[in-house]
């Protein structure tokens, strides 16, 4: 679908008011594990932050080579094993932007655009982890600053991992994690652009517990999570004096969830599946939870492959079903998914395709924000690496799908088109 001249107007000018500086950059992961061991970020990424065949076993060796007590600080303890010093690193990123899209309030429908926009800082990140014995491992990552909030400090990944509980073979992790890192894990991506399905199906962060293990040819992954983010919790009042404890859940059901995954011949194939439950949506446009908790069902096929650790591509497909969610007396229905592709052209270049595409099927014409679960678009990103763990991205998205115009109460649906271009960077340090 072409751009309007307006957008081609202010898409030019940022071209020519930024290209001497932001020539196309990206990076990311954790600067801490080169530190330690002493090695490049090449060591497990093939263009950062996508994971090489090392990284891929660095990681599921909880994060650790065999040397990794080499650097712990010399206490004269083999029961205790410190960091020699603070295993800390930073990510930051800085963007600019041309893009059609606007801010829409769904109830009264007024609108908000910049059409140019600056986005900087976009992401101040934290991140820290470290073997704390032979089997056990903590990671966690804070952001400072993300997405234009300054002042607003958030934990996302934080966990503890168990290599082999019990000598069983069976790894867990207990924390917070992202569901959908089963499959893809999105903080490894190249693109700006995020595999939305993800988020519109509601598994990425959450609390819980993860268990794993391999069986032959098979990789195993069985997880309860809360079901409910990673923001919410309770005071524990009973019969009325507040105590210092919080609950993390507000209800007695947990999410379960797991996934098989093998290789047939060069193709890497998993299947993906989570029973739960999830407040109905309910208010104007749907934009408040409700009292009830409703059934939510997820089946996932996810395949992968690369060619000579060069060309990389994967795809993700989920049916999703969620049960009474708006009327109780009707089931909804939709599914989506994403398709993408990496290119390493040599150390300095990497391009990617991202295709995302989502019907919401049962859910439109609701008159809810779940109509605006449609998407139809395609990602175009050129990464230049000025450093290992710094690069520029400049990337390109074209919006696919028509606009809507608001046809019941509210203000939903795809109201405008969505075309960007993007220029930025992303360091790791």
């Amino acid at each position: 679908m072409p751009f309007n001249a307006r957008f081609r107007r202010n898409a030019t000018a940022i071209v020519l008011l930024l290209a001497q500086l932001l020539l196309p950059l990206t990076s990311g992961a954790t600067p801490v594990f080169a530190r330690k061991y002493d090695m490049s970020c090449s060591g497990c990424h093939s263009a950062f932050p996508r994971l090489n065949e090392f990284g891929e076993y660095f990681r599921d060796n909880n994060m650790k080579l065999p040397n990794w007590r080499d650097d712990t600080a010399p206490t004269g303890d083999e029961r205790l094993a410190l960091p020699a010093t603070a295993p800390l690193a930073i990510r930051a990123q800085a963007y600019a932007q041309a893009r059609e899209g606007k801010s829409i309030d769904p109830v009264t429908g007024e609108t908000e655009q910049a059409s140019s926009d600056f986005q900087s800082p976009y992401l101040v990140k934290l991140l820290s982890s470290a073997p704390l014995s032979e089997n056990l491992t903590y990671y966690f990552y804070g952001i400072f600053a993300e997405k234009g909030g300054n002042g607003e400090t958030l934990i996302e990944d934080a966990w503890f991992r168990h290599a082999d509980l019990f000598d069983s073979g069976i790894g867990m992790q207990l924390g917070q994690f992202q569901i959908s890192d089963l499959m893809f894990p999105r903080e490894t991506r190249l693109p700006f652009q995020d595999f939305m399905v993800y988020r519109m199906a509601g598994i990425t962060y959450d609390r819980g517990v993860l268990f794993d293990r391999g069986l032959g040819a098979f990789d195993l992954g069985l997880g309860l999570v809360n079901g409910n983010g990673i923001t919410d919790n309770l005071n524990i009042n009973s019969p009325g004096y507040r105590r210092p404890d919080r609950m993390f859940d507000n209800n007695s059901d947990k999410s379960v969830f797991g996934r098989i995954g093998t290789d047939v011949g060069p193709v890497s194939v998993g299947l993906f599946g989570l029973a739960g439950e999830q407040a109905n949506a309910t208010g104007p446009a749907g934009l408040d939870s409700g009292t009830r908790d409703t059934d939510k069902r997820i089946v996932g096929l996810d395949v992968s492959g690369d060619v000579q650790g060069r060309a990389y591509w994967y795809a993700q497909l989920l049916w999703n079903s969620w049960d009474e969610f708006l009327d109780e007396d009707k089931d909804y229905n939709w599914w989506g998914g994403f398709l993408g592709v990496d290119y390493i052209a040599n150390d300095f270049w990497a391009y990617s395709l991202l295709y995302n595409y989502a019907d919401a099927d049962d859910l439109s014409d609701t008159d809810t924000i779940y109509e605006g679960i449609d998407i139809n678009s395609l990602s175009l990103t050129a990464s230049y690496y000025f450093m290992r763990n710094v690069k520029g991205v400049a990337e390109v998205n074209v919006d696919f799908l028509d606009q809507d115009s608001p046809e019941g109460t509210f203000f939903t649906g795809h109201l405008t088109n969505e075309h960007y271009i993007l220029f930025g960077f992303d360091a790791a340090f």
